[in-house]
């Protein structure tokens, strides 16, 4: 199939928040692509999303029937995680390229079952939404990184921080919802696999829910002997800001901040910050969902691989694992395919 003149056809499985932002981008802001086919557990739900932005779309019953329809030529995955690996395999089954929302499954033996039956197929049709590397401030920073600016790297300070989360929200989700995307980006930033994590846990918080351990620190080692120490901190109450900063031989270089317009007012200088992590990458999820229309299209995909989305995962198993123990646990992963490098 050839999709290098055509509008590529895209079904979007999931209209929650980021499918319906998703969907939007794509008939509104992106070039290339439009949405033939829309559908989500709750299906009055999907059809009030296609009748907002896609009024011709379809919206078959379930993602099973909508990957089979012969007019879907790439599906987008934003459903909730539990079901990614169930709609990902039936993409790769029916050979057709999938953009699937993090995770990629919420277990690293589902991740690795994508991964073989990818490998088998013999081409990749899979990208995994880490949009980070997409940020202009990050492919900065490795760009930096990579020429040397700074010599050999060290070490890695960084901080995750949220304004609030709800009642939801569990401990282990500070890591295999939160800081999931620090261990892809630096794994990608750093092109060096994790070997060990443990987490510490500081004083709690008194503004947590009572269910609740936050913040905490997560210290990971690479196989280089790089050490990063990340902290994670969802109820930080004044807003969202997300900090890197490497440390190399040489000297140190910082993810920049987002612009902000700088305020002189009442004997104070201030620069607001950011409430909503959507806005604060929205430029990234605008240059990751067109890379990948591209990448279709052009018969290759440029994006974080299945691959990446299994170590993601295994790095996270550890982490929770961490929580748990108290203790330094190992990261151990599978031989990799040679479809991802070899």
């Amino acid at each position: 199939m050839s999709y290098k003149t055509e509008t590529l056809k895209i079904g979007v499985i999931g209209t929650g928040a980021i499918g319906e932002d998703h969907i939007r981008r794509c008939m509104q802001s992106l070039s290339g692509a439009e949405i033939v086919a829309v559908t989500d557990v709750n299906l009055v739900r999907a059809r009030e999303v296609a009748d907002k932005y896609a009024s011709q779309a379809k919206v078959p019953e379930d993602g099973e029937s909508l990957i089979a329809l012969p007019e879907v030529e790439a599906v987008i995955v934003t459903s909730w995680g539990g079901t990614h690996a169930q709609y990902v395999l039936e993409a790769i089954r029916h050979g057709k390229y999938v953009f699937c929302e993090k995770p990629l499954a919420t277990t690293a033996a589902d991740c690795l079952k994508i991964v073989e039956a990818e490998a088998a197929h013999g081409k990749r049709l899979v990208q995994v939404g880490f949009m980070r590397p997409y940020d202009s401030g990050y492919r900065a920073l490795k760009a930096l990184i990579d020429k040397g600016e700074i010599g050999e790297v060290l070490m890695i300070h960084a901080a995750h921080r949220n304004q609030r989360v709800g009642a939801n929200y569990k401990t282990d989700m500070g890591i295999t919802d939160t800081l999931v995307h620090e261990l892809d980006v630096f794994r990608w930033m750093l092109g060096d696999d994790y070997v060990s994590a443990q987490v510490i846990f500081p004083r709690r918080t008194s503004k947590a829910m009572e269910h609740m351990r936050d913040p905490q620190i997560v210290l990971l080692e690479t196989k280089k002997g790089i050490r990063i120490d990340v902290e994670i901190f969802v109820n930080c109450q004044y807003g969202y800001d997300i900090k890197c900063a490497v440390v190399g031989e040489l000297g140190e270089a910082s993810l920049p901040a987002p612009p902000a317009v700088e305020l002189r007012k009442a004997a104070s200088l201030s620069t607001e910050i950011m409430t909503d992590w959507k806005e604060r990458f929205i430029a990234a999820y605008d240059v990751e969902v067109q890379d990948f229309i591209n990448g279709v299209k052009a018969g290759k995909l440029n994006g974080a691989t299945s691959w990446d989305g299994y170590c993601a995962s295994v790095a996270a198993d550890a982490c929770v694992k961490a929580q748990e123990s108290g203790r330094i646990e190992p990261i151990t992963m599978s031989p990799r395919p040679g479809l991802y490098g070899g």
